[in-house]
């Protein structure tokens, strides 16, 4: 398939000189259309059917600066080039100032012209994919915000329609347990805690469903972050839900990062909740917290000394509703380090973990560090 040949639209008031011209572009490979008249250029101009416009300066009925801005008006897309004599090249520059790409002297030497056509060319082709891009984009952009608004609409449904029949149905299991426990006798009271033990796992999954899915979509506001006073922040908290012997807990001085400090607080909640909760069988739980600046990261990392995981299924640590131990052991919905993998990826770092079974955990996650000049 031969390449599409660039459509020239050439304003020439001398006509000798616009004769000239487009039999020597259409040689060389360009279709031209000729005019010696300004305001005839202009009546024929249509939209979309020229790549360039090529414009004597000075002309009796308007000059090419004026012609040019008139062009615009008509066709946006359509770039410019004027042509001028040795005495007006400072008029030739305050043209191109004012849009054009570039100016051409006269008499017209083949060898400079064509390169100057082609240059044009080329800027009015990136310009055009440029602005196609930015279409794309914000086309994206629109059909992206639809769909976040047909996700919030189906948030708000697993909120509200699911959780209605499911809380329903809790409530009349515990009406049933008041009123009838007598007759149902130990068993039948054992079918419905069942029952309501399924109800409250079936709330929190959906908790953290929706938590999950509300991640991906909060915004990002990125600010420079105190990881130490995060982190320790963040500890304070999960301390005050957690229920075990007494742990040992180590917070080293940890590297700054710039990112959006509620979701970083999230990341540590997680982590450090995650260590509490598996070391809370151990007589001594040790929680360690420290970090490190490798190039352009910075890497954080907790350890601990608790129930630890087989490495062979490390890869369902970061997936939705996985979990590698057992309900009855350690609580939980299998939500948390997805939405930390999710976090930490939005800001553009990774997450990865090491353990060995009943010999804790080590998990660690990188974010751009703050690269500070010596």
């Amino acid at each position: 398939m031969t390449e599409e040949r660039a459509r020239l639209l050439i304003v020439d008031d001398e006509a000798a000189h616009l004769r000239a011209l487009c039999e020597t572009l259409e040689v060389e490979g360009y279709v031209t259309h000729g005019f010696a008249s300004a305001k005839q250029a202009l009546a024929a101009l249509r939209p979309g059917e020229h790549d360039l416009l090529l414009t004597d300066l000075m002309m009796p009925e308007m000059n090419g600066i004026e012609l040019a801005n008139a062009a615009h008006e008509i066709d946006p897309d359509l770039a410019s080039i004027v042509m001028t004599g040795y005495g007006t090249i400072d008029t030739a520059v305050k043209a191109m100032q004012g849009g054009a790409l570039d100016y051409i002297l006269k008499p017209f030497k083949l060898n400079v012209v064509t390169p100057i056509i082609a240059k044009a060319l080329a800027i009015q082709r990136l310009r055009r994919e440029n602005a196609q891009l930015q279409e794309s984009e914000r086309q994206r952009s629109e059909e992206l915000a639809i769909a976040n608004q047909a996700l919030e609409s189906f948030s708000y449904s697993v909120s509200h329609d699911l959780r209605a029949p499911l809380r329903a149905v809790d409530s009349l299991v515990q009406m049933v347990e008041q009123d009838y426990s007598e007759r149902l006798g130990e068993e039948g009271s054992g079918i419905l805690r069942t029952i309501h033990e399924g109800c409250v796992r079936m709330d929190q999954l959906i908790t953290g469903l929706l938590a999950f899915s509300q991640s991906a979509r909060q915004p990002i506001d990125m600010i420079p972050i105190d990881m130490t006073a995060l982190a320790r922040a963040a500890m304070n908290e999960v301390m005050m839900a957690y229920v075990g012997p007494t742990p040992t807990v180590e917070i080293a001085p940890l590297p700054p990062t710039a990112g959006d400090a509620i979701l970083i607080r999230q990341v540590w909640c997680n982590l450090l909740g995650n260590a509490l909760k598996y070391s809370a069988h151990k007589t001594s739980p040790n929680v360690r917290v420290g970090g490190r600046v490798e190039g352009r990261e910075s890497v954080y990392q907790v350890d601990d000394n608790g129930a630890g995981f087989d490495m062979k299924y490390a890869h369902k640590l970061f997936g939705v509703f996985q979990r590698l131990h057992k309900a009855e052991d350690f609580s939980g919905t299998g939500v948390g380090l997805a939405i930390v993998q999710r976090i930490v990826l939005r800001h553009g770092g990774r997450i990865w973990a090491q353990g060995a079974p009943g010999a804790g955990a080590s998990f660690q996650f990188s974010l751009p560090a703050i690269i500070t000049d010596q």
